[in-house]
């Protein structure tokens, strides 16, 4: 004869289903804000906490650097670039007081539109890096390159125009957070160095001419000018250029130019 079967109380399994049941709010709680048992403030969310400590990851879950941030190509390039470019101001350093008893017998000042030869570097290395401080380091490094090759100007004359000028040929970029390169741009950020030079040239080497004078009014007109059809313009056709030779096609700035045809 079978045995029946004993008696279970029901109130032996409460505890076990309060136990599923909070330990169930208690998972689905982690994906929610969990409130502070103390004065009932809510504590941060987990998830929001690992978004701002871990990198960006996409999809497929590899680590996202920052388009910001600088690479070894970057500095190598920059580096290159502004060798390149020390030479082109120490070729300048001779060439430009040849032709500037030229032009200044044709009009006092009219010698500012070459000036633009010695810092055209700024824009054309933001144009092509695309990275904060890109113009400061290639005309730092040109600035090394034209000292060590030997001219006519001291060191702090060399140093703290190039150092200003990358600062300047960063402005224009800089507003738009370093998302848009454009030739306005680029004519902006040439422009911009134009303005500082100009005051420079005033106030280091022509101490005695006003800016109000009238070969101070040709020499600014002339340094802006200068600034926008050679640090602006040209900068921007000589980037287009490089880009087209398939030299910058590791960077974003070639792959733009790639991406018009």
């Amino acid at each position: 004869m079978a045995k029946p079967a004993p008696k279970t109380n029901q109130l032996d399994n409460q505890p076990e289903e309060a136990n599923q049941t909070e330990s169930g709010q208690y998972a689905s709680g982690q994906s929610e804000n969990i409130s502070s048992p103390i004065h009932g403030v809510p504590s941060p969310n987990v998830r929001d906490l690992n978004s701002t400590s871990q990198p960006t990851k996409n999809e497929a879950g590899s680590v996202v650097a920052s388009p910001l941030r600088w690479r070894s190509t970057d500095i190598a390039v920059g580096a290159a670039l502004g060798v390149a470019c020390g030479v082109i101001f120490w070729g300048f350093d001779f060439v430009y007081p040849l032709l500037s008893p030229l032009l200044g017998a044709v009009l006092p000042g009219l010698s500012s539109l070459l000036h633009g030869f010695w810092y055209f570097s700024g824009p054309l290395a933001i144009l092509i890096i695309r990275k904060p401080g890109a113009g400061i380091y290639t005309n730092l490094v040109g600035a090394i390159l034209e000292i060590l090759f030997g001219n006519g100007y001291s060191v702090i004359s060399v140093f703290l125009p190039a150092l200003a000028e990358g600062l300047l040929a960063d402005i224009p970029f800089a507003i738009a957070k370093y998302r848009k390169f454009t030739l306005p741009r680029s004519v902006f950020s040439g422009f911009f160095i134009a303005i500082f030079y100009g005051i420079y040239v005033l106030l280091t080497r022509l101490q005695g001419v006003s800016l109000f004078s009238v070969r101070g009014i040709v020499s600014m007109i002339c340094e802006i000018i200068s600034g926008i059809l050679i640090a602006g313009v040209m900068s921007w056709f000589l980037y287009l250029a490089i880009a087209r030779t398939g030299a910058l096609d590791r960077f974003a700035s070639g792959r733009a130019v790639k991406s018009r045809k």
